[in-house]
């Protein structure tokens, strides 16, 4: 086991794979319950928040929010990743933190907003108010849960939960990203509580609890190779190389739609109207957090290309059976597991699961442990 940990931290060694480790931390969930607005001893970043944002600006900006969206839940999902508001060695922690905020809530009001263009509450303050997919509700069946089935890869790493009739929980969208499908509820489970199953059995506390902020946090957090995540957009840790440039990929406002949805929304010669939406919500929001928008900031995301392998977010996150022939063996099998980009069950940013990608893939291997 010794040796397996040893190959884990050789292959993960790479200046940005440590900044990516880094930034997807979590707060044990403990430290987390115990946030609450104005205690003194509240995580640096919750408080830098709170400086930010008081439980009374909150009511402003989301008068319309449903009841399961609260103020304390948004510190405590700040709260769980440490990265989100952070410190900075080299930059203006607050100015971040204000865009982030600017950038979250802008996307939020696209994503769960009411979209009541006649409500005295203008658009961009109307988020939140859906915590549940239109149309949806915890006794659905049959949605988004075709990888569900143990023929799938999918289904046999994030196994899904069950009515009593045996049929498959729906994983629509809930909480204020509208977290969807399996293969995002069962990640999101292991980093909130260290296993798959919490969220996969109840996907309601997504909706119904603090969670339902969370999971905008945990998307905000974690990179979907090869886009990098919102967060290192907006810290500057992405860097576009010529590949992202060539495709129009820029930091701005812009390519935060890319990520967030991209195959709908960006590409197309003119802005789509939801991209649209998102630029008019993030002005408004950017005015009331002072955040600067320079003038030749891209806000939106028309003719913007799809990132791509070969771009500076193309980081291998994941391990994969290593095929390669290997001479340290007399079967030539490596007996060992490589970084691949594309979605496998083992994380290679979750310390540990280099292990179980060996341990799955030679299961005939008795694995020592040596510690």
């Amino acid at each position: 086991m010794s040796q397996l940990r040893a190959d884990e931290e050789r292959l993960t060694a790479d200046p940005l794979m440590r900044k990516v480790r880094q930034s997807v931390r979590t707060l044990d969930n403990a430290q987390v319950e115990a946030v609450v607005p104005g205690r003194a001893d509240n995580p640096d970043n919750v408080r830098r928040v709170e400086a930010l944002l008081g439980p009374l600006q909150f009511e402003h900006l989301f008068p319309l929010r449903a009841p399961q969206y609260t103020y304390r839940g948004l510190l405590q999902a700040i709260a769980k990743f440490p990265a989100i508001c952070a410190a900075y060695d080299q930059a203006d922690a607050d100015a971040i933190c204000r865009r982030t905020l600017a950038t979250m809530f802008a996307h939020f009001a696209q994503e769960t907003g009411g979209h009541n263009a006649s409500h005295a509450i203008p658009q961009w303050r109307q988020a939140l108010v859906h915590v549940r997919e239109v149309g949806w509700s915890e006794t659905s069946r049959g949605g988004y849960n075709a990888e569900c089935s143990p023929a799938t890869w999918q289904g046999r790493a994030w196994p899904c939960g069950k009515f009593e009739t045996g049929e498959f929980r729906s994983y629509f969208g809930r909480g204020a990203k509208q977290l969807s499908y399996n293969y995002n509820y069962g990640p999101f489970s292991e980093a909130m509580f260290g296993t798959v199953r919490t969220l996969l059995d109840n996907p309601a506390l997504v909706a119904d609890t603090w969670l339902n902020l969370a999971s905008a946090t945990f998307f905000f957090s974690y990179p979907q190779p090869p886009k990098p995540s919102m967060l290192h957009v907006i810290d500057g840790t992405w860097q576009p190389n010529a590949k992202d440039i060539g495709n129009g990929l820029v930091p701005g406002f812009g390519v935060t739609t890319q990520i967030i949805n991209g195959g709908i929304e960006c590409g197309r010669p003119t802005e789509h109207a939801q991209s649209a939406n998102r630029i008019a919500y993030f002005r408004e929001f950017a005015a009331w957090f002072n955040v600067p928008i320079a003038g030749n900031e891209v806000l939106g995301c028309k003719g913007m290309k799809a990132f791509e392998e070969g771009g500076a977010g193309a980081l291998a996150v994941y391990w994969e059976q290593d095929y390669s022939w290997s001479k340290r063996f007399p079967d030539g099998k490596s007996y060992a597991c490589k970084r691949v980009s594309y979605q496998t069950p083992f994380s290679a940013l979750r310390e540990g699961d280099y292990a179980l990608c060996v341990v799955a893939n030679f299961s005939h291997v008795e694995v020592v442990d040596d510690r």
